[in-house]
């Protein structure tokens, strides 16, 4: 092998397909670093783009080594922007922001995203809660799918499962906690509890933890309070997903203590008279209403 393609290649660290890589490493580093193209097709592709006088990428494309999809990945890498190809990691389908990052709907969820930093993290605050008014609102699908563009952006995201009767993050991101936030507040855990996503070095998750026959007591406990400001002052983000509004006052509880919520409304689905109802509750919990989001699937 020439000096030149270990010049290339001299910033990957290890050969497996999970491994990370220096966000400053070459493209055919990368490729290689991700097990898409051996050290002989690489060295094959830099002649091409020595050659030619064409990108690396657009090289290895024209030499049928990898695909569109090769590249696009070596470049998130490159740019420090995290997503999964299908098939990856146990994470749910359902997260479209971590297998399908450039959809019109995650573009849409970083124009939220925006509209939340300029309207609710631009002044200081760092907690907000997700709430719908039911249990078929896609709540904690949008809290998911919210998080990992926050964490992508750069910022360190914790999402907290508040959900306390019905806990869905823990099967979306393909997590199998043995404790978590219920069992933070009832004095059976500590913070080792938040659990790291892989493959997204700036998000991580609370679980639900261990279903309690007290949810509400829980939530309602000063250990809450104290809890959240930890959190808080160790994230850049945290976002609550709510347990639905009509099933108790577990929702009011976490909302009044972040200080601000984001509605959740699902298309055709859910009532308008509901949704005034749940904000009006929201605001006398304490809670600043932010926003509302419509969902349809």
């Amino acid at each position: 092998m020439n000096s030149s393609v270990l010049s290339a290649l001299h910033h990957s660290a290890s050969s497996g397909p999970g491994a990370s890589a220096a966000p400053d490493a070459s493209m055919g580093a990368l490729l290689v670093d991700a097990g898409k193209l051996s050290v002989d097709d690489a060295e094959r592709v830099l002649r091409t783009h020595e050659d030619l006088g064409i990108r690396y990428g657009e090289a290895a494309l024209r030499l049928g080594l990898v695909s569109e999809d090769d590249i696009q990945q070596a470049l998130a890498r490159q740019f420090a922007y995290p997503y999964l190809q299908k098939g990856q990691a146990r994470l749910s389908p359902r997260l479209v922001a971590a297998y399908e990052p450039f959809s019109p709907q995650v573009e849409a969820l970083r124009a939220i995203r925006s509209q939340l930093v300029l309207r609710w993290f631009a002044r200081g605050r760092r907690a907000l809660a997700i709430a719908g008014a039911t249990a078929d609102e896609g709540v904690s699908q949008f809290a998911a799918n919210l998080a990992l563009v926050f964490s992508q952006l750069g910022e360190q995201t914790l999402l907290v499962d508040a959900d306390l009767r019905t806990p869905r993050q823990h099967a979306l991101f393909g997590l199998r906690p043995r404790q978590g936030l219920s069992d933070l507040l009832a004095g059976r855990a500590d913070l080792d509890a938040i659990l790291r996503v892989p493959s997204f070095p700036d998000l991580s998750v609370l679980p639900a933890g261990t279903l309690p026959p007290n949810p509400q007591e829980l939530l309602a406990r000063p250990a809450f309070r104290t809890l959240s400001a930890q959190l808080e002052s160790r994230h850049d983000v945290v976002l609550y997903d709510l347990p639905p509004f009509t099933t108790g006052a577990d929702a009011l509880a976490v909302a009044g203590r972040a200080g601000g919520v984001l509605l959740v409304a699902r298309k055709h689905h859910t009532r308008i008279a509901d949704m005034a109802h749940m904000a009006e509750q929201m605001l006398d919990a304490g809670a600043e209403v932010v926003g509302s989001v419509v969902m349809e699937f």
